[in-house]
């Protein structure tokens, strides 16, 4: 039987209606962030949506590594109690592997280095990175046969919908991942769209999709799985 999840899709500009009504766009199961927003945006979202979020950090955003939970449920970075600058309750998705909305999300956010700021990566850095993940991913599948149904980045794959200039280059590292992942839908932000209505884009199977501003729409979550059956046969 299939199960639907309704998505809404956000990264690197703020919609002013959802601002002053987010309720307009309906509801919603979860809440999907490519990057590049104030957390004051998200968690006006996940307020006002009553819906969980799962977020990968932008070029622009702060830098949110090294960030874990505690024994005592707190949050802790190089051994101190800290609080993560994120909204309370949304899930940092950055180099996991997560559960949230119904959806099991492999997240890999910044874009390619072009200046000291944070959550920019050499080519290296981008291939440990992807790595780590696609590993990651292998050992969920291994353990409840469940594949990957969102890949959830801030930059798109390389000559894959980026751009010319150094900034907006995609990540090769990504097309890779996206390979050895095999999920539905790859989700990005960090070029703007060429239009209101861009089209998606394929890696191999997997469609691409630039979400820069909004969008909604619901994602089969049997096809991650159909995909994952496959692979095991």
């Amino acid at each position: 039987m299939a199960r639907s999840v309704h998505v809404l899709a956000v990264s690197d500009k703020e919609d002013e209606l959802l601002w002053h009504d987010a309720a307009s766009v309906g509801p919603v199961d979860v809440i999907l962030s490519c990057g590049d927003l104030s957390f004051d945006y998200l968690g006006h979202l996940m307020a006002e949506l009553d819906a969980p979020l799962a977020f990968v950090p932008g070029n622009h955003d702060p830098d949110v590594e090294g960030f874990r939970h505690g024994r005592s449920g707190l949050y802790l970075r190089a051994g101190m109690p800290e609080e993560p600058p994120w909204p309370p309750g949304a899930v940092n998705a950055d180099g996991h592997v997560v559960d949230v909305g119904g959806l099991r999300v492999a997240g890999l956010g910044g874009s390619v280095r072009y200046s000291e700021g944070p959550n920019q990566y050499t080519a290296r850095q981008q291939i440990h990175r992807a790595r780590r993940l696609a590993a990651a991913a292998r050992w969920h599948r291994f353990h409840d046969h469940r594949g990957v149904d969102v890949v959830l980045s801030h930059a798109p794959p390389r000559d894959i919908g980026d751009g010319d200039d150094p900034p907006h280059r995609g990540l090769a590292a990504l097309n890779t991942l996206t390979a050895r992942l095999d999920a539905p839908l790859l989700l990005h932000g960090h070029v703007p769209p060429l239009g209101p209505s861009e089209p998606d884009r394929l890696v191999g199977a997997t469609v691409v999709r630039n979400v820069v501003g909004r969008h909604v729409f619901d994602v089969d979550t049997t096809a991650a799985q159909d995909r994952s059956a496959n692979r095991a046969s």
